[in-house]
């Protein structure tokens, strides 16, 4: 199976830079375009992608914008770049839809007409983080695959953040869905590291903890983290995390969330969802080695799953990995590369990224074409 063409720039403006991946992606064909870019050139999206469309004659497509993007073995930050990669796949195996805000009657208007009572088997997708609806469409849209799987991300930008779907979209939940023959890998890693154990939820307010085993919640903050950080808990913001263990999980995968206050009198604390009584809670710590193991750790699982290099892979990571975790010269995706192999790698770095039915912060989830 022949890799798939893709092309990465960080050329000057948006015409350079869709020169640059038009002379990149030739002679190549193929069905399926993906193009992630840069906040910087966010205006000229419908732009870059129209002049892709033409030059390559390829008419479907999906994609985003984000702070940052990435391709195999480099990150851009800060500057107009853009990433796109073509796939070659039978016109029956993936299916485009457009943006679901609400409901998703019209998508499975449009579903019945693809597949007729079947379902695909797992679907990459790209959000607007301004809707409120987003968890709970991301669980519907998993319920209707085989696998119950979903990837991909939120889009992350300074203003619109605007996603790919055959045209320029934003406010909700579109992407692609992919039949099984397409064949498709994919993994997810964190970027956090547990520090204490398993606590219970005992008193609880939607987002704010009273209660943890019992006890007031910010003494069992306070002792889990340490008496150096208990001292001074205006150092916890960007470093400590509260994880919410996922029941069921054959991984310990667990949801991170942001602490978003602290009442130092009342003992209370506050994270960044809602939580239910009797539930489970851990603290962690935004931790550089333990996310460079746990992704060696990941990268180790996809390779014994491969019978041969990827064609081609998507990589959505947190805005909080990539330079500000890993460190300034593209170390994430160098470690992709070195560990896994120079194969076709796009993608980009998200406002929340998706995995099964699920809303992640501080991972990176893979999806490799096999």
């Amino acid at each position: 199976m022949q890799s798939f063409p893709y092309a990465h720039s960080a050329s000057g403006d948006w015409h350079k830079l869709a020169d640059d991946l038009i002379d990149g992606l030739r002679p190549a064909s193929g069905t399926l375009g993906f193009l992630y870019v840069t906040d910087a050139v966010n205006a000229y999206l419908g732009d870059i992608l129209d002049a892709l469309r033409e030059a390559t004659g390829v008419e479907h497509w999906v994609g985003a914008v984000g702070i940052g993007i990435c391709a195999t073995g480099v990150e851009y930050y800060e500057k107009p770049a853009a990433a796109a990669m073509l796939a070659d796949l039978p016109e029956d195996a993936f299916r485009v839809f457009p943006t679901i805000v609400k409901d998703l009657e019209g998508y499975d208007a449009a579903q019945r007409g693809w597949l007729g009572d079947g379902q695909p088997f797992l679907g990459l997708v790209h959000g607007d983080p301004a809707n409120p609806l987003l968890e709970s469409l991301i669980k519907q849209l998993a319920a209707r695959t085989t696998t119950g799987f979903l990837v991909g991300g939120l889009a992350s930008s300074n203003d619109n953040a605007r996603v790919v779907a055959d045209g320029v979209t934003e406010g909700g939940l579109c992407g692609v869905m992919f039949a099984e023959s397409v064949g498709i890998q994919t993994n997810l890693t964190q970027g956090c590291s547990p520090i204490g154990p398993h606590r219970r939820i005992t008193d609880c307010q939607r987002n704010v903890l009273a209660g943890l085993d019992g006890r007031p919640a910010l003494d069992v903050f306070k002792e889990d983290i340490g008496e150096m950080l208990a001292r001074d808990l205006s150092r916890v913001g960007g470093y400590i995390f509260a994880g919410l263990p996922i029941a069921g999980s054959d991984t310990g995968d667990y949801l991170v969330r942001n602490l978003i206050g602290v009442d130092t009198e009342q003992k209370l604390l506050a994270i960044g969802d809602i939580v239910e009584q009797g539930s489970e809670l851990m603290f962690c710590r935004r931790d550089a080695e333990t996310a460079r193991e746990d992704l060696s750790r990941m990268l180790a699982h996809l390779k014994r799953r491969l019978s041969g290099p990827p064609r081609g892979g998507v990589y959505v990571s947190c805005v909080g990995r990539g330079a500000n975790l890993f460190g300034e010269d593209s170390e994430e995706l160098k470690q992709i590369r070195d560990e896994l192999g120079d194969f076709p790698l796009v993608g980009f770095y998200a406002n929340g990224e998706i995995s099964r039915d699920r809303l992640y912060g501080y991972t990176g989830v893979l999806t490799l074409f096999t």
